[in-house]
């Protein structure tokens, strides 16, 4: 499947979620096994990727990422990107 990029980005949340999870003490692991809780099938390798801007972010799985580390979307759309 091919992806469409925005700026040659996969993603543009990689910078901040990696911060806002750290900054929360939340290891790519633990986010992983609380996303399955909610249902949401993203394995650590998955959040390395999206972390590393090799992979796109589907509209659930950021939800499910907000849920657990508690923040908003707005959160993590804030610039900063490099």
């Amino acid at each position: 499947m091919r992806f469409n990029k925005y700026n040659n980005s996969y993603n543009i949340i990689c910078k901040k979620l990696k911060d806002l999870r750290e900054s929360k003490n939340v290891s790519q692991e633990q986010l992983s096994n609380q996303l399955t809780l909610l249902g949401i099938t993203l394995y650590q390798s998955d959040i390395y990727k999206i972390e590393h801007n090799q992979r796109t972010v589907r509209d659930f799985e950021l939800w499910g990422i907000c849920s657990v580390l508690e923040i908003k979307a707005e959160d993590l759309f804030e610039p900063n990107i490099k």
